[in-house]
Parts: C-alpha cells; sequence; structure tokens
C-alpha cells in the first residue's frame, strides 16, 4: 500500500512538471548558461546570421560557426507555409522537448532560445555561446524533426593557440 502512494506522488509530481513544460508557462534557465550558453544581449552582437525555415523540413544554412563568448543575432524567417521554429538546445534536450511536443503539439514557447514562426513571420533569437563544442537547433513541431529539420552550430574556443599572438578585439 505504501510504494503505491509513493508512485502516485511520483505521477502526481511527474505530471505537474509535463504540465507546467507543456503549457509553455516554466520558467528558468534549463541548464542554458552551462550547456548551450546564454541569451544574448543586443548591444554584445557581434553578427547577424539569417536562416530560413521551409516547408522542406529544412533550414538554410544549417550548418554555422560561431566562436566561444560571441553573441549572435539569428534572424529567423519562415518562408514556408507551415508553422516552424527554431529551437537551440543540446541532442539530448532537442529529442526529450520534441518527445513532449508530440504529445502537446500546440505547446507555445517563450524561452529565450527559440522562436516559433507561422507562415510568412520572421523574428530574432539573440544569443551569447559561451562554451566550445556542438550545439544542436531544430524544429519541433511534429513531424518536422523527425523528417530532418536539424541543424548545427559548431562553436569555436575563443583562446588563441599558444603559438600565435592574439589578436586585438575589434568592435
Amino acid at each position: 500500500m505504501k510504494s503505491l502512494h509513493i508512485a502516485t506522488l511520483l505521477s502526481l509530481a511527474l505530471i505537474s512538471l509535463t504540465d507546467a513544460i507543456a503549457s509553455g508557462s516554466h520558467t528558468g534557465d534549463h541548464g542554458h548558461d552551462t550547456m548551450i550558453g546564454k541569451p544574448g544581449k543586443a548591444a554584445q552582437v557581434s553578427r547577424t546570421i539569417k536562416i530560413d525555415m521551409n516547408d522542406n523540413m529544412r533550414f538554410t544554412p544549417a550548418n554555422l560557426q560561431a566562436k566561444q563568448g560571441e553573441t549572435i543575432r539569428f534572424l529567423i524567417s519562415n518562408s514556408g507555409k507551415l508553422k516552424h521554429e527554431f529551437v537551440l538546445g543540446t541532442e539530448q534536450e532537442l529529442g526529450q522537448h520534441y518527445e513532449l511536443m508530440k504529445k502537446h503539439p500546440e505547446m507555445e514557447h517563450s524561452d529565450p532560445n527559440m522562436i516559433s514562426l507561422a507562415a510568412g513571420q520572421s523574428g530574432e533569437v539573440l544569443w551569447q555561446f559561451s562554451k566550445a563544442g556542438q550545439i544542436d537547433f531544430a524544429c519541433l513541431q511534429a513531424g518536422h524533426y523527425e523528417a530532418g529539420m536539424k541543424g548545427k552550430v559548431q562553436v569555436h574556443t575563443s583562446k588563441a593557440p599558444s603559438t600565435s599572438k592574439a589578436q586585438p578585439h575589434q568592435h
């Protein structure tokens, strides 16, 4: 009986967490500061990258380069007739979020690492890449992720090799 009670409490806690995430009302950094970076500030943007989303279930371009510490303004446009979204995350985070999206397809997003756009709309995501490595992005609308609507940002270390001279910071 006691194990049934504990299982019920755990189930209720999981449902509450799932509902909070699904409703789009969840807050917090979800590890963005440690895993993939943090929301960027407009005053720190070093460059702008335009990305198109389309009904061929592709991002153009889909492979990007960034430097550790760099803040990028992603200008995202949806040239298709379907709703699409751009979500930055680790492959694991994106996969988990996609499973939730399949269960709750009307989930609304308001996190700074993502944007949902109706057909013909455009918007932006400002992001600072604080760690070197690979960061993924994807459209998590039902069926889109599985169809290959994914991309990658390769974030290169900002440290200059010891054999080269450091270049002065340019604005």
